[in-house]
């Protein structure tokens, strides 16, 4: 038996989450990165006996449509699934309906599902910091129960909310940041964006392709990838109104 840890986390948020629950439930863990554009997923088969973490960020109560197309390219054999979908204290709305949905089909077969807080990615004061000490006290306790719950041979659905979406997530233009008089033409947000969507010379994003995921930003040596003030400030605003009472884990058995 292996275990896997399937993460869509470019920011990191999703992956820290990912990380703590994983650790509670093996020692030994595999790694697959769905923001790896250069994986071919469609080589990647999960056995029966093998259990896997799949954790993706929630985008706007949705799954990152590039983070489905990946995850759909996986071969499970009813492989045993944790789920994991990470918000910035908003909501999550479907996210964990679409990723039962997503990997069922896939060929896995879902026994637990985790729905845990983290930074936002864009209005970064909002849960920042998190997942803090107590998210991680609590992320452990979870993980104590869905040990259990594999130990006991016990594969039953867990009764996650929202709906099934009945189309495919949008694919609208993204806000990804230009590069800043600071750029030293590294290459590193060019190499890891996950859709290929920044050009490798002069470091500026092709908005058709970008996701708004915020990778750039996150992985820049020098903070040359920013977004507009105004964007940061009107969404913060926005966000911080909405967010404005700590949201806390939950876990569905």
């Amino acid at each position: 038996m292996k275990f896997y840890e399937i993460t869509f986390s470019p920011t990191g948020g999703t992956q820290k989450a990912a990380d703590i629950l994983s650790r509670e439930l093996s020692e030994q863990i595999s790694e697959i990165d769905l923001c790896d554009r250069n994986i071919d997923f469609t080589e990647i088969v999960l056995d029966e006996d093998d259990i896997a973490l799949i954790a993706v960020p929630s985008y706007g109560g949705r799954i990152p449509q590039t983070a489905v197309e990946r995850l759909s390219a996986l071969s499970g054999k009813q492989t045993r699934a944790v789920l994991v979908c990470v918000y910035g204290n908003r909501a999550y709305d479907n996210t964990l309906a679409e990723l039962e949905d997503v990997s069922c089909k896939a060929g896995f077969r879902p026994i637990a599902a985790v729905a845990a807080l983290a930074e936002h990615s864009i209005a970064r004061k909002v849960a920042a910091g998190r997942p803090d000490a107590e998210d991680e006290k609590t992320l452990k306790e979870m993980a104590a129960q869905i040990r259990q719950k594999i130990a006991g041979d016990d594969v039953s659905l867990p009764d996650v909310p929202g709906k099934v979406p009945e189309k495919a997530g949008p694919r609208t233009p993204g806000m990804g940041p230009n590069a800043s008089d600071a750029c030293v033409k590294c290459g590193l947000c060019a190499a890891k964006c996950p859709v290929g969507a920044i050009d490798p010379v002069s470091m500026n994003p092709d908005s058709q392709k970008c996701i708004s995921c915020m990778r750039c930003i996150s992985v820049c040596p020098v903070g040359a990838k920013k977004l507009g003030r105004a964007i940061t400030s009107l969404g913060g605003v926005a966000l911080g109104v909405l967010c404005a009472n700590r949201k806390e884990c939950e876990l569905f058995l």
